[in-house]
């Protein structure tokens, strides 16, 4: 007998998700007294990031048994390769250290001011869903004080703003996990021992994490990817999940907790709510520690889920899309992969800081200038943004001078072929700006390998070399000759006549010539699956799927960036899953 998905439901069948999007094989709809688990624990926790360690660590020490599933063979998620800047206010204690005065309440309407718009204007909290946002701002303190009491040791000094993407304009916030003695995984060793206490890092909030959840007793697989979830008489029960080729259901007593960690490294997902986001966006910053494969959403969705908070993730605010940091390598994001590092095979080069953009000039696919190369990228709020700020006053949006900054917004236009997409960006430079940036044009600084670098005699050769798995069109020698030139009487006459360069001041003339990959950078999620206050999911008919949490990234309704959000939520998934009832 055969089964849709409606009938599925109805009579109490396994919908597990059926779907291309990602690697995540569905089975067919089975019925109940098929299905063989092969684990079981009170709360299963589908991955081990900055929600998944504090939902599964909450919801242990409630008295659970917690099975954290985790598709990496490392824990951490996209959190331990992060800056460590977690906005957490409310109050807290190392803001009433320094003098900060916040309260829940001020963070709530802070994170619900409709007023706030970028200089784009683009607003940065008006679609934020109201009842998460509640939850969040009266659980901040909490939180804070919880990670402090499982081992976090912050850097002590005055909160501010650095890290901050949608903080809130009031009052500073940003606290900072502090590296401490554990080895980095950006290098496989510790910080230096002079800047230990000072230097803020994921990996000195999710290791100290890692180490509370093994000691609380919280089980860990690591390598087992979820592969779909199985609801039956109306509730989610379990997991499927693989572990290199083994298949294993594990079953949930009371709950289910998604924190997968997000989409953005979903190409076919993602492009939902960007179509311009196609597969030449391969340098998903935090990869390739680990993928944002939107495994959580679509297992979700396909037992009915809601997504939520499509906005903030299209909107033109924070850096969810970012200008490269680094070039000549696919992962270009601010992180610097060093070859101690135990990913650095699959990264395969540190790449090129830029320090000063008039040392290149930036290239679409076809070799043609595109953009001032030194304009930013998107802006965001944070505190002290707007000066002098009211809340929900009309002069707040009044005030901003409208100062659009397009450069990813030009770099990701088509190139008039028919086609989605940008296509590679490339940094075009010589001998003489690698002198000046002080660059090693070589491994294991940049990946030659993999065709994201590319250096010739003379401009019209570095053209035809650059052949690779992105580049759908070779790029005309005569294009880029052309360009050079150009480019090259506008430092003579001290103007960019195309696109505005402030005083365009070197050319590109001394062999050898290079051409690395600066391709904008996918950076966080902010759109996901439709939870209440207490991070329970919610279906299309606005009604709670029992059994079924998630938090973090994989969640919507939240435009704040990072870290405070996927910790308060982790403790609030954790506390409610924790207090669901035992089923048999």
């Amino acid at each position: 007998m055969s089964f849709n998905r409606r009938d599925a439901l109805r009579r109490g069948g396994v919908v597990a998700a059926i779907t291309g999007l990602t690697g995540i094989q569905g089975s067919a709809a089975l019925a109940a007294d098929n299905l063989k688990w092969g684990r079981e624990a009170d709360v299963v926790v589908i991955g081990s990031g900055a929600s998944g360690l504090p939902a599964a660590i909450v919801a242990r020490e409630a008295g659970c048994s917690v099975i954290v599933v985790e598709a990496q063979n490392h824990i951490g998620g996209h959190a331990i390769t992060s800056g460590g800047n977690v906005p957490l206010g409310g109050g807290t204690s190392q803001q009433k250290k320094y003098g900060i005065v916040d309260s829940p309440d001020l963070v709530f309407r802070d994170l619900t001011d409709w007023s706030v718009v970028e200089p784009n204007g683009f607003p940065d909290y008006r679609y934020n869903d109201r009842e998460i946002i509640r939850a969040f701002a009266d659980n901040s303190v909490a939180t804070f004080e919880w990670l402090i009491a499982h081992g976090v040791v912050f850097v002590d000094k005055v909160p501010d703003g650095a890290g901050g993407n949608a903080v809130g304009n009031s009052v500073p916030r940003e606290h900072h996990a502090a590296a401490m003695d554990w080895p980095l995984v950006q290098t496989g060793q510790p910080a230096p021992s002079d800047s230990r206490t000072t230097m803020s890092t994921g990996n000195g909030l999710m290791q100290p994490l890692a180490a509370a959840a093994r000691k609380a007793g919280v089980e860990i697989l690591l390598g087992h990817k979820m592969s779909a979830l199985h609801r039956m008489g109306g509730r989610v029960q379990g997991i499927a999940a693989d572990h290199h080729g083994t298949k294993l259901n594990i079953r949930a007593r009371k709950a289910v907790i998604i924190a997968s960690g997000g989409s953005s490294g979903n190409v076919n997902f993602r492009r939902m709510f960007d179509p311009r986001l196609t597969e030449e966006y391969c340098g998903l910053a935090g990869m390739p520690w680990s993928d944002q494969d939107a495994s959580g959403e679509i297992a979700a969705m396909a037992v009915g889920a809601s997504l939520w908070g499509l906005y903030n993730q299209t909107g033109e605010f924070g850096y969810k899309v970012t200008k490269a940091a680094r070039i000549g390598c696919q992962y270009g994001y601010h992180l610097e992969w060093m070859p101690g590092s135990s990913v650095f095979d699959r990264a395969r080069a540190t790449g090129l800081r830029v320090v000063d953009w008039q040392n290149v000039i930036t290239v679409n696919m076809l070799g043609k200038r595109f953009y001032d190369e030194t304009g930013p990228q998107f802006t965001t709020n944070d505190f002290g943004s707007i000066d002098p700020y009211v809340q929900d006053s009309y002069l707040n949006a009044k005030n901003v001078k409208y100062n659009p900054n397009n450069f990813i917004n030009a770099a990701m236009a088509d190139i008039g072929d028919g086609h989605n997409g940008g296509g590679p960006i490339w940094a075009i430079f010589d001998a003489d700006a690698v002198a000046r940036e002080k660059w090693n044009p070589a491994p294991p600084d940049v990946d030659t390998g993999a065709g994201f670098f590319f250096s010739a005699s003379t401009i019209g050769d570095l053209a035809r070399k650059i052949m690779m798995k992105y580049q759908r069109l070779p790029m005309p020698s005569e294009n880029l000759e052309a360009t050079v030139a150009r480019y090259n009487t506008f430092v003579e006459s001290g103007m960019d006549e195309d696109f505005g360069k402030p005083k365009p001041l070197y050319k590109i003339a001394k062999a050898p010539f290079y051409a690395a990959w600066a391709t904008p950078v996918i950076h966080d999620t902010r759109a996901g699956l439709r939870i209440n206050a207490k991070c329970q999911v919610i279906d299309m008919n606005g009604e709670v799927i029992p059994g079924l949490y998630c938090n973090g990234e994989a969640a919507g309704g939240f435009s704040e960036h990072g870290l405070a959000r996927a910790t308060c939520q982790g403790y609030i998934a954790g506390k409610h899953a924790a207090a669901e009832r035992i089923r048999t």
